[in-house]
């Protein structure tokens, strides 16, 4: 099969591992032979699979992959939110080359634990492995990457937070919304399902542009909840739609990654895959 037609969660397969391996190999770079020898790939065949992925080689990702990166990030591309452009949750802006249109639902809707609410979900192909998405008729209100809980596990995550609404196995209503946020073009529409504390923590995360970080306690202040620091980490775990609400960029004040409710090598790979991309267009 051709580099260029393989399923997208194949490369992120390639790169989970490239993961382990580097973890392994410590301060001790790999070399690309080193790798693709480890991933039974032909070097010239593992540098398409990594550039077509991300952009930048082998030798390069490892970089953005180590466990220092997220210091790095936070040293050099801290987000200060209160200066960062308003997004609103009932406005549109760009988010990684991609149009979100989103709403929140009511908190009497939120009450009712979905009740009254069809939601249907479907299994799609992504960049960083199999994802399990949710939508309303209004846009998504989940999305999951299943590479390291599994889908049953994730499956059950995501009803369990509308535990009274009805759920159909449809993914042709959700792939012209699932593909533009993949694929970084289009328009993709979400539905945000929380209380009015986890709103506006998500609305804060959405300033936080693509290749940047920022705080658990950044964003408390930015919500005008300086103590609140704790409650924020809670609901930062608690964002049902990740990638496009990026929770991924919120680390700890030490560099730490910080917890990642869909596994921490995930959260590596998305800081990592971002911060590669804007050096890339820089």
């Amino acid at each position: 099969m051709d580099v260029a037609t393989q399923d997208p969660s194949y490369h992120f397969a390639v790169i989970r591992r490239a993961i382990d391996l580097i973890d392994v190999a410590g301060a001790e770079p790999l070399t690309l032979e080193d790798l693709a020898r480890e991933m039974n790939m032909s070097p010239a065949h593992f540098q398409r699979v990594f550039s077509r992925w991300v952009g930048v080689s082998p030798k390069r990702y490892q970089q953005y992959l180590t466990l220092d990166n997220a210091k790095t990030l936070l040293r050099d591309r801290f987000t200060t939110l209160d200066t960062s452009v308003e997004l609103g949750l009932s406005g549109s802006g760009r988010l990684h080359d991609l149009f979100l249109r989103w709403e929140a639902m009511s908190p009497g809707e939120f009450g009712r634990k979905g009740s009254g609410l069809t939601i249907s979900f479907g299994t799609f192909a992504s960049p960083f492995g199999p994802a399990i998405a949710m939508g309303t008729d209004r846009g998504l209100c989940g999305l999951a990457f299943t590479e390291e809980t599994g889908p049953a596990h994730a499956m059950a995550d995501l009803r369990s937070r509308w535990p009274d609404a009805t759920f159909i196995e449809a993914p042709d209503r959700l792939e012209h919304w699932v593909t533009a946020a993949f694929e970084m073009r289009g328009e993709t529409a979400l539905h945000m399902i929380g209380a009015p504390f986890q709103i506006k923590v998500w609305e804060a995360l959405l300033r936080i542009p693509s290749g940047h970080v920022s705080t658990y306690s950044e964003i408390a202040k930015s919500i005008g909840s300086d103590r609140a620091v704790r409650a924020v980490g809670t609901a930062v775990g608690r964002n049902p739609v990740i990638w496009l609400i990026p929770c991924h960029r919120a680390l700890r004040k030490s560099g730490a990654l910080g917890g990642y409710h869909w596994g921490l090598p995930v959260k590596r790979a998305l800081l990592a895959y971002e911060a590669a991309r804007e050096d890339a267009r820089l």
